[in-house]
């Protein structure tokens, strides 16, 4: 599992080695905190959880909310309207 964080697929799929590195840290307080995780454990360490619950796009960078952790269809989803005068 560990070994996907050396694969570029993950950095690329969230915009680079920062943005992963803030998601893991941010969704990781939030699992020793409490949170339930959004895949079965079956024996993951919790580092282990994040990293597949980033690969199965269960969580993602809500941009909007300024580094809120999201599903990835809220923060895919929602553009902001504007209205013509």
């Amino acid at each position: 599992m560990i070994e996907a964080i050396k694969s570029d697929e993950i950095v690329h799929k969230l915009g680079g080695r920062f943005k992963l590195c803030a998601l893991v840290q941010r969704r990781l307080g939030e699992i020793i905190g409490g949170a339930r995780p959004l895949v079965e454990r079956n024996g993951r360490t919790d580092l282990e959880l994040v990293i597949e619950e980033i690969l199965q796009d269960k969580i993602a960078i809500d941009y909007e909310k300024s580094g809120s952790i999201s599903r990835p269809a809220d923060a895919l989803g929602r553009r902001h309207e504007t209205t013509k005068k």
